[in-house]
């Protein structure tokens, strides 16, 4: 991490995927190796426009280069997508609080995503299956509103699939002729008996609707609020609590989050705006 929390260290882009008709990963080379923990976010600057805040979607063991996967969704992120390879950008960070792996081991690990949410989703993936076995079941629900609209398709489709010790499944809101998958939102998915409820933990990120709905139906299942994980990536700026754009109650989401459990934001009104 760069000492000075206001300077970018230098990086560059030397692969663009295309993901979606809007989500576009983009491949960024560091000057120098860049550790964060999964679920912990960075700010990637575009020289001369400005930097917004992204997760990366790469698995932390890879220290000389990350993949961090963009919406087309405002000024900055529109700015990105026009980008080429050989684009040099700033990254400062990593900044916030990610996923407590370790108090993962030993349970089924029960993950919900949607949209671009599979992006932080992708490298906590990476970070389970590495040491798959010390987890007892690494089970996904994942949802699109088309399958067009899924991202990492390759993989999601493919490979992810076939490792032992993992389960997933998909569903699209609507389906093509060549959709064989569940048609219906991601809590149509979600099972009481897809994992060992008492054994679990839960982690829930995607867009704010879904992750009401799918934090409302774990709880419908028994889940305790303690055992819910949350990626909270509310109007976060600056990155380091000194704007106050992003407060949850008496959290800066950039510090004390992005990732909380439901237990520690349920009280404060309008989480899910």
């Amino acid at each position: 991490m760069n000492k000075n929390l206001y300077q970018p260290i230098n990086g560059e882009i030397i692969d663009i995927i295309e993901e979606s008709p809007t989500i576009k990963s983009f491949v960024v080379v560091p000057e120098n190796d860049f550790k964060f923990e999964t679920g912990q976010f960075v700010e990637l600057t575009l020289p001369g426009e400005g930097e917004a805040p992204f997760t990366p979607s790469s698995s932390p063991a890879v220290t000389e280069k990350m993949e961090i996967t963009i919406m087309k969704a405002g000024r900055v992120t529109a700015l990105l997508h026009a980008c080429q390879k050989g684009q040099k950008v700033g990254i400062r960070g990593p900044y916030g609080n990610g996923y407590p792996i370790e108090d993962f081991v030993g349970k089924d690990v029960y993950i919900v995503g949607g949209g671009v949410g599979l992006a932080p989703i992708r490298s906590l993936f990476l970070t389970l299956v590495d040491r798959v076995k010390d987890f007892k079941s690494v089970t996904c629900r994942f949802g699109a509103r088309t399958p067009e609209d899924f991202i990492y398709k390759n993989t999601l489709f493919g490979s992810w699939r076939k490792i032992d010790g993992v389960d997933i499944k998909l569903t699209v809101d609507n389906a093509d002729g060549k959709w064989t998958e569940n048609v219906g939102v991601v809590t149509t998915i979600l099972s009481p008996g897809d994992v060992d409820i008492k054994n679990s933990v839960a982690v829930v990120c995607g867009p704010p609707i879904m992750m009401k709905f799918a934090t409302l139906k774990l709880l419908e299942f028994g889940f305790g609020d303690k055992q819910i994980y949350l990626s909270m990536e509310k109007n976060m700026s600056c990155g380091i609590g000194k704007c106050g754009h992003c407060m949850l109650g008496q959290y800066y989401v950039c510090k004390d989050g992005p990732v909380f459990t439901y237990d520690q934001i349920k009280k404060y009104p309008n989480i899910w705006d």
